[in-house]
């Protein structure tokens, strides 16, 4: 967290970009301020940035102490709030000056329709217990999804929510819910300890921020076990990966283990990508693989035949499932992307292209 006192000069250079609309913004030595709009890089007019005056901007921010941090260890993950806003700010040096990446996020939590996301997922919250994965590379909005779902519940239904993030990105407000929020750095130190003291602190649902490593996936596993609803996320492209990339998590004597607790504890998995759309009111729009696991998909996952996962999921559109082939014809037949851009990012060209002439996707060839 930024340090009591004074407001800091780099205010000025966040507050911007809510005023130009931009999702990032890049400071870097030598350079000039850099904001991304749309999805693309612009450079300002202003003059470039000295390795000192960025490295003042954001000592006068932070403070001396997560400098520290930042000389030690070499990057610096921040929440911050300032007039107007807030962003997740990534502090890390590069040739030995400071380089600052942040993100603005929405102060107000766009609903599912919003964020043109799929109905379907509003029966995400409804789970007792399990866990629930939100899958996708860096800046894909997994982040967006988890805050939807997490307003929804506390719209809807009364829960307690106990979050572990790096960083506090999204802050709620309790409705019927009660949601509290840790962040690492500052209110926990150690993701398997925090998430161990979290069973204990009488939670119905639990968000944490990745599946970083062995012992936090065990954990995890181990809190879906003793009946919470667990969230979490994956940097995985779909949902037939993610399951290797757990396993690849833990030694392979362990490997059949995780397995069964997946194939009981698992409940779905989203993963997501946003894409360029020629719809001003949707710069951007994400694709969508939806998994919910169904019986034939648990078996799948104990048995080891994760190849069998996509077919699965074509098969169980009438239960909500979602293909990628699938995602991307629907944002064409809809007008929010153009069939080139469709063609550039979909994972299964060839399935798609059937698809938009009409060909039962269903009935295609996915093997």
């Amino acid at each position: 967290m930024a340090k009591s006192g004074p407001e800091p000069r780099i205010n000025e250079l966040f507050a911007h970009m809510s005023t130009i609309g931009a999702s990032d913004l890049h400071l870097k030595a030598d350079s000039p301020p850099i904001y991304r709009v749309d999805g693309k890089l612009r450079h300002t007019k202003a003059g470039p940035m000295s390795a000192e005056k960025t490295e003042s901007l954001v000592r006068e921010w932070i403070g001396e102490q997560r400098m520290r941090d930042l000389a030690n260890i070499g990057n610096v993950d921040i929440g911050h709030e300032f007039d107007g806003g807030r962003v997740r700010v990534a502090i890390f040096m590069q040739r030995g000056r400071i380089t600052v990446v942040a993100r603005l996020v929405k102060t107000e939590i766009p609903s599912l329709k919003e964020l043109n996301l799929p109905a379907s997922l509003s029966r995400l919250i409804e789970y007792e217990q399990g866990l629930v994965l939100v899958c996708g590379i860096t800046g894909m909005g997994k982040s967006t999804t988890l805050a939807c779902l997490l307003e929804m519940m506390n719209q809807k239904l009364a829960k307690h929510v106990l979050t572990f993030e790096d960083p506090i990105e999204f802050v709620y407000k309790d409705k019927l819910s009660i949601i509290n929020q840790r962040e690492f750095g500052l209110d926990f130190g150690d993701w398997p300890d925090a998430i161990k003291a979290g069973v204990r602190a009488d939670p119905d649902v639990m968000l944490i921020g990745e599946m970083r490593d062995d012992e936090t996936c065990q954990h995890s596993l181990v809190a879906c076990e003793t009946g919470h609803l667990v969230f979490s996320t994956l940097h995985t492209s779909s949902a037939a990966t993610s399951i290797g990339r757990i396993l690849d998590l833990f030694p392979p004597d362990r490997h059949r283990l995780i397995r069964h607790s997946l194939s009981i504890n698992l409940q779905a998995i989203i993963c997501q990508r946003l894409i360029p759309s020629f719809r001003p009111d949707f710069p951007r729009v994400p694709a969508m693989e939806i998994m919910f696991c169904n019986p034939s998909i648990r078996k799948c996952i104990d048995d080891g035949d994760d190849a069998r996962i996509n077919d699965l999921i074509l098969e169980g559109e009438a239960e909500g499932m979602q293909s990628w082939t699938k995602s991307y014809v629907d944002l064409v037949n809809s007008d929010f992307i153009e069939r080139k851009i469709a063609r550039q990012y979909a994972p299964q060209k060839e399935a798609m292209e059937r698809a938009l002439k009409g060909i039962d996707i269903s009935t295609s060839t996915m093997k």
